[in-house]
């Protein structure tokens, strides 16, 4: 009984570890694109210095999870409950890296005026970030249910990701002049878009977490 509560325990600062990682995530997502809606230079080099604050707490992770399969022996469950934390803290590290790339665009963007008001790459970005707090919620609570619903979500993102490509497009065709900084705000949906792939890979592991094989979300 000793041995299962310290195994215990030690999952509970995994998971902690996860949602302070994910905390991390959608904060740095809200602020690196309130940053862009003001073309704010020093909120992005703010957003910048803080992202090895990410990779400190995937390395404790990786420690502390590493340390309970040497001492603690998991197998079965027990076992995928911590090799799915490494994988979610990776796609997190990820993550964060994504939203790193948006404050860079901003300092890309120092001296310029949005050529648009942002109205669709904010949605967007706010459809990701509840997708961030659920994809770790359905691991925390092993609920399949939220799981699953990444892949819808995920959908819904792709289809305004397309829409927002299109009316870029079509603003660079009808003035050239704003190539440059639409090609930018393109590279942005592209960063948003892959935070989503990112929170689909994260439900696809809970479901293997809690079924034990390899799920199809798409289904």
């Amino acid at each position: 009984m000793v041995v299962r509560k310290e195994f215990d325990i030690g999952l509970e600062q995994l998971q902690q570890m996860l949602v302070e990682m994910g905390n991390h995530v959608e904060r740095a997502l809200a602020e690196s694109m309130e940053a862009l809606a003001t073309l704010d230079v020093e909120r992005a080099r703010a957003i910048v210095k803080e992202d090895p604050k990410l990779n400190q707490i995937e390395e404790k992770i990786a420690d502390l999870g590493a340390k309970l399969i040497a001492t603690q022996q998991p197998v079965a469950k027990d076992l995928r409950r911590i090799l799915i934390a490494f994988k979610i803290s990776s796609d997190l590290e990820r993550m964060g890296d994504l939203s790193v790339d948006i404050a860079k665009v901003v300092l890309r963007l120092e001296g310029q005026t949005l050529v648009k008001p942002l109205l669709d790459l904010p949605r967007m970005s706010d459809m990701v970030r509840v997708m961030i707090q659920e994809s770790i919620r359905s691991y925390i609570d092993e609920n399949v249910d939220l799981a699953y619903k990444m892949a819808k979500d995920d959908d819904q993102v792709d289809a305004l990701y397309s829409q927002i490509l299109r009316e870029l497009f079509s603003l660079m065709a009808e003035n050239p002049k704003t190539v440059g900084q639409a090609m930018y705000l393109c590279f942005v949906g592209r960063y948003i878009e892959r935070i989503a792939d990112h929170a689909t890979n994260i439900g696809e592991n809970v479901v293997y977490l809690v079924i034990g094989k390899r799920p199809d979300l798409n289904q």
